[in-house]
This record gives structure tokens, sequence and C-alpha cells, in this order.
């Protein structure tokens, strides 16, 4: 009887990161009412009662925004974390919050609707497509253009929407999970390096460096064993420090790599012509390669749940024979 209850014990992350995974499988990302669009709007909203003045001093500007950043993000690990003690209630709680923090349907479906618009040779609904899926400007993209976009984001997505909020589940539990997607979501709204928030933003920059640090290169070593690995781990090596991101670097280096495909180069963000650094080996990205970067993605997916579960089993093992 305490053996079976340790394997529970044990197995309780696995199971329930397969049922958010399956979760997520069925449902999708909720089209209406995510809670992620609700933490974005109360972001606005206390963004507007912190910044203060626009000619504020640098000084009080990172002040600002790392009060901001606490008053958003402490009360809520707090309370997710009480609630996750709660025995089935707390379970369930795990669960539901993990599937709203993943979201590899959504990230494959974006992808396969720009994989349509190819095989319909649409260009223009393929343009349409991938300008939901990034930031940059897409009217202008000729169809290189389009899949090399595509492929970065499903690259990039992988661990930003998928990985690290599974690492941090393992790590932390429903806590961690909470801590790192609303990291991201302030990052992506605060993160910015332009005059209003180089310095009101920096707080939420770094929270999520620091918490895509190790989930990134684990991504980036994932990719690089279902790929090819050599490749891999070669641009991985010479070309991720190249990268504007400390994180998305790795990982989309090592995924160019895997793939034999050649991303980056120029792009528009906001009206103004960026050169990035390429990234990959062989040719550039074509829209067949899409399909592939899914597949990736995907396989990584369920490689991290086998391992994860596998050293649940593991350590049951060792408690049985301890």
């Amino acid at each position: 009887m305490i053996l079976a209850s340790q394997l529970l014990n044990n197995l309780a992350v696995p199971l329930m990161m397969l049922a958010a995974v399956w979760l997520d499988h069925l449902l999708g990302e909720p089209r209406r009412f995510h809670p992620l669009a609700g933490f974005g709007w109360l972001a606005k909203h206390v963004e507007k009662i912190f910044y203060g003045a626009t000619d504020a001093a640098p000084a009080m500007l990172y002040v600002r925004g790392i009060a901001a950043l606490s008053v958003l993000l402490i009360p809520l690990v707090a309370l997710t974390t009480l609630l996750q003690q709660l025995a089935i209630f707390g379970a369930l709680f795990s669960i539901v919050l993990l599937y709203f923090s993943i979201a590899p349907r959504s990230l494959r479906e974006h992808a396969e609707q720009v994989s349509t618009a190819f095989a319909n040779q649409d260009l223009p609904a393929a343009r349409e497509a991938v300008g939901m899926m990034v930031s940059r400007d897409t009217s202008r993209l000729d169809e290189e253009g389009v899949a090399r976009a595509t492929v970065e984001s499903v690259l990039e997505n992988g661990n930003d929407a998928i990985f690290a909020a599974l690492f941090w589940f393992v790590v932390a539990g429903a806590p961690g999970v909470l801590l790192y997607r609303l990291s991201n979501t302030l990052d992506a709204m605060w993160g910015y390096r332009n005059q209003r928030y180089n310095y009101f933003g920096w707080a939420a920059a770094r929270l999520d460096d620091v918490m895509n640090f190790v989930p990134a290169r684990l991504t980036a070593l994932s990719y690089a064993l279902l790929g090819r690995t050599r490749f891999a781990l070669r641009c991985w090596r010479q070309q991720a420090s190249s990268w504007d991101s400390p994180n998305a670097g790795p990982v989309m280096a090592a995924g160019a790599g895997a793939l034999c495909v050649r991303l980056g180069g120029a792009a528009i963000y906001h009206g103004q012509l960026e050169q990035r650094p390429l990234l990959g080996c062989g040719i550039a990205a074509g829209a067949a390669d899409i399909a592939r970067a899914v597949w990736l993605v995907q396989h990584t997916m369920y490689l991290w749940l086998v391992v994860i579960a596998s050293g649940a089993l593991l350590v049951s093992g060792w408690q049985q024979h301890a």
C-alpha cells in the first residue's frame, strides 16, 4: 500500500502534465475569456497607475517597474501556492492552469493555416496567416519570407508556449508555471528597448530572461537530439550569441540546424528594417519546412513527457529498493 502511494505521488506531476496536454489537444486554446487576456488588461491598468510622468528619471522608472511587477505577480503566485495545496481541487486547479499556459495545438493550427495557403498558391492568405504568429510586418513578404517567419515562430514558441511552462511545472508546480507565464506576458508587453519601456520594463525583461535560461537550452538540446544533431549543435555553438535574445538565440539556432535550413535575415518591425544575423545551415526555409518544424516541436513535447514519466518511475524504483 505504501509503495503504491509512493508511485502515485511520484507520477502525479507527469500525469497532470499529460492531462493538461490532452485538454489542449481536445479543446485547443480558448478563443474567448483567456485568463492571460484578463491579466493583460490588469497589467495595462497597473502600468497607468505606476508609470507616472513620462519625463521621470531613469532610476525612478526602474523602481516603478519593479513595483508594478511585484504588485502583479506576488499576490497571484501566493494565491496559486495556497490553491495548489487543496488536495483534489489543488490537482485539478494545477491541470487547468497548465492547460491555460501551453498552446501546442494553437501553434500547430496557426502553422497549418500558412501551409494550407501555400498549398492553394494563395500568398496573400499566407501573409495574413503568418501575421497572426509574428510581430513583424508581413504585408510585403515573398514566399520564402513567409516560410522563414513561420518556421522561426514555431521554433521559438516551442519554448515560450510549451517547453518552458512544462519545465517550471516540474520544478515548482502551479506557482512556478504561473510565475513563468505571467512574466513572459509582461515581457511581451513591457520588454521593449524603446523610450517608454527601456527602464520601466527592465525588471519584467530580466525576470523573463532568468526564467527562460534553463528551459531554452533544454529545448535547444531537445531539437538537436531529434533533428540533425551535429549541425544543430554546431549552429548553437557558433551562432546563438549573435542573436539579440540570450534565450531565443540557442533555441532558434539549434532548431534551424536541426532542420538544416537558413533563418534570420532582414525583417521589418514597427516600420523599421532590421538586419538580423543568419541562423542555421543549408538552404533558405521553404513552405515544406513548416511541417518539419511542427513535427520537431510536437515530438520534442512527446520526448519531454516520456523522459519526465520515466524519471518518476526510476525514482519510485529507487525508493522501493532503498
